[in-house]
């Protein structure tokens, strides 16, 4: 049976502020649904657990290459600066050249060389706090994102990388302009312009990067990178690009997620106060709860089958990992946040050979991030409303206004 839906309820303002409802009614239609109206920008919808896993493992649906738009015959994106910095990095290649750039860049992120940064990611942390606790100092609200979930993780790989402290305070801004266009929507398009820019200035910013570590090497990433020669330069420095701005945005995102639900759940955070190891099974559902991320999109160079649904060469094909996390054939009551719950991974950073390589460094980040600053803020609270969450391709808030004392 094929059935049949509309992404119109997910892209309206109300769904993109909260899209479980849409995904509970996809979830009542089955695993996989089919799109047959011309004015829809994909052809298929991914969003049962099982499915979603199945899709992202099936090597006949691909990341979005320079060949897709190619073989439509459309190559207006070579015209743009962000998009072809996408193309060259990691995340939209396949093949050799995936495989190749992503065995260089697993070692930095391999789980030894994570376990080996928990010191690191405790000293930054500790110093965060006390940069909190002085700007709060006297119950004076504080942005909790931009003074402790974000530079959290950007001074993190900021190290790893070897990106210099000083500069990290330069990247949010074009981190997000850039970001902005891998959301869903026809209506992305308006930032395309501004997004552009921001990946001349970042790709200008890693070029110089690369120069001055091939001149002067530190031990850090950048120049392992730089002095080995694997990559040509525009490939390493889109991969330099977008493994920064994906190894500190998504976490923050994370972090951020979980401290509003610790706020508003007082008996949440007392257990987790109370028990520091309970900060592991909060972390994974929070990642099932409130990802961070909500799709992904794959298109079919051959022709396939999801869960019974055949998907014909060509397709556009929207992954919904959100839904598959909200799977209530996977997760006893999917709308209920539950850290006891054992119930399987959640697909927040996705499966197969695309699977996020800075996975188990953001839930270490965020195992040790909640904790530390409940113990140092007790009586943490909300001193504002954080706003709504109105993308799904990096779902969090701009800012995150609490009172520490």
């Amino acid at each position: 049976m094929i059935t049949q839906v509309s992404l119109g309820a997910l892209l309206s303002r109300q769904g993109r502020r909260d899209p479980n409802p849409f995904y509970a009614e996809l979830h009542r239609q089955g695993p996989v649904c089919v799109l047959t109206d011309p004015a829809e920008k994909f052809d298929v919808v991914v969003h049962g657990y099982d499915a979603v896993h199945e899709a992202l493992r099936d090597p006949a649906l691909h990341v979005m290459t320079g060949d897709y738009p190619d073989r439509r015959g459309s190559t207006r994106w070579r015209a743009h600066p962000a998009l072809r910095v996408l193309v060259n990095s990691i995340f939209f290649t396949e093949g050799p050249d995936h495989a190749r750039v992503r065995r260089l860049f697993s070692q930095a992120f391999s789980a030894r060389r994570v376990a080996a940064l928990e010191p690191a990611v405790e000293r930054i942390a500790d110093r965060l706090l006390d940069r909190l606790a002085e700007r709060g100092a006297g119950g004076a609200p504080v942005d909790l994102l931009a003074e402790y979930a974000l530079p959290v993780p950007s001074d993190v790989v900021g190290e790893l990388l070897g990106v210099p402290e000083e500069d990290r305070g330069w990247f949010p801004a074009r981190v997000r302009a850039f970001g902005a266009i891998l959301d869903l929507g026809a209506g992305v398009w308006r930032y395309q312009q501004a997004a552009d820019l921001a990946a001349e200035e970042l790709t200008g910013y890693f070029a110089e990067l690369v120069a001055k570590r091939r001149e002067q090497p530190r031990d850090d990433l950048v120049s392992a990178l730089a002095a080995a020669g694997d990559l040509h330069d525009d490939e390493l420095v889109a991969n330099l690009l977008t493994m920064y701005n994906g190894g500190f945005v998504t976490t923050t995102h994370l972090i951020g997620n979980g401290v509003r639900i610790l706020l508003d759940d007082p008996a949440e955070k007392a257990r987790v106060l109370a028990d520091p190891l309970r900060a592991e099974g909060f972390v994974q559902e929070v990642l099932r709860y409130e990802p961070p991320t909500h799709f992904s999109i794959r298109w079919a160079a051959d022709d396939t089958e999801i869960a019974g649904t055949k998907i014909p060469r060509d397709s556009r094909v929207l992954v919904l990992l959100g839904a598959a996390n909200r799977d209530p054939h996977r997760f006893t009551d999917p709308d209920s946040f539950d850290p006891a719950r054992d119930e399987g991974q959640p697909l927040s950073f996705g499966a197969g050979i695309h699977y996020c390589l800075g996975a188990v460094l953001s839930k270490l980040e965020g195992r040790i991030a909640l904790p530390r600053l409940l113990r140092r803020f007790p009586d943490l609270a909300l001193a504002g409303d954080p706003g709504e969450r109105t993308t799904l391709m990096l779902r969090g808030y701009e800012s995150l206004p609490v009172t520490v004392s």
